[in-house]
């Protein structure tokens, strides 16, 4: 038999729970796709599914065979797609939410894809909420933290790290913390988002891992609010260095502890699903990971 139509049965009989569902899906009769399945098996000489008369499930090998499969069938997909878009231009609307902090760094690119693109329109909605992605019917999420939806698909595009930093007013009133166990004793203002919520982990100069408990008066959504109120001298922020680039230049913002180095987080642009991805997103994440490369600098000012 057709190893890829093999291949292909195997996938949409996971996907779709049983054999019945997936005939119907692929328009073949329940005996073709188990047969299909049952070749696949044969071929390999091990068990991908286990069968019982009111369910299937995947076996411990089929897991693992099943993630590959599904890489497989989407790559080529998306070979298909790529062919097809030499004999296309993108149409349609694009629908894009933008985390707000993040809005200056994906504006560029917004104007450059409207510009090379005008059958296209956008709509651009920018906040910090976990949207549902499929239920508001957006294409393409930017965002720091990766999504809690783990059947989104995530494109990490350019890497970026946190700055320890306060204001020196701050520090005249309130003094420089010299070491790690000292910020225990200051307004630490952090990020809802942070993964770890009542410490700040860092790599020292070894690359050992390092951790400092904190608590502050202010957790907010919001980078913006954390840098206006790290500007004004209200505490210490773990702050994303695209955001206090400019501030710590010009040093209205001072770095802290720079014998430790937070961790690398991710600019991620997350999207419902690989199959059939629009040529419209495709081609804005490409855009959007080429712009990235371009500022790394901004993102990671070390």
């Amino acid at each position: 038999m057709d190893r890829l139509t093999s291949l292909t049965a195997f996938v949409r009989v996971v996907d779709n729970g049983g054999f019945s569902a997936a005939g119907r899906r692929l328009n073949m009769s329940t005996t073709m796709v188990s047969s299909h399945v049952q070749a696949l098996e044969d071929r390999l000489g091990v068990r991908l599914l286990n069968r019982t008369t009111r369910k299937v499930s995947l076996t411990e090998v089929g897991k693992v065979y099943y993630d590959r499969a599904t890489q497989i069938l989407a790559d080529l997909e998306q070979a298909d797609d790529v062919a097809s878009t030499l004999q296309s231009t993108p149409r349609g609307t694009l629908r894009l939410y933008i985390a707000t902090h993040l809005v200056p760094f994906v504006a560029p690119v917004v104007t450059e894809f409207m510009s090379s693109y005008p059958e296209v329109k956008l709509e651009v909605m920018m906040g910090e909420r976990d949207v549902d992605m499929i239920e508001e019917g957006f294409d393409l999420a930017v965002r720091l933290t990766p999504p809690r939806d783990s059947s989104l698909i995530t494109r990490s595009l350019a890497t970026w790290r946190h700055v320890l930093c306060c204001s020196p007013d701050y520090i005249e009133r309130h003094g420089r913390p010299l070491q790690l166990a000292d910020l225990a004793a200051h307004n630490c203002i952090r990020h809802v988002h942070y993964p770890y919520p009542d410490e700040w982990r860092f790599l020292d100069r070894d690359g050992a891992p390092a951790a400092a408990r904190i608590s502050g008066t202010l957790v907010t959504n919001s980078g913006e609010t954390l840098r206006q109120a790290a500007l004004h001298g209200l505490g210490i922020s773990l702050a994303a260095g695209f955001l206090v680039h400019d501030d710590l230049e010009a040093r209205r913002l001072v770095r802290l502890l720079p014998d430790y180095r937070p961790f690398d987080f991710a600019v991620n642009a997350i999207y419902p699903h690989r199959h059939h991805l629009a040529m419209k997103v495709r081609i804005f994440m490409d855009l959007l990971a080429k712009h990235s490369a371009d500022q790394q600098t901004l993102i990671d000012p070390h």
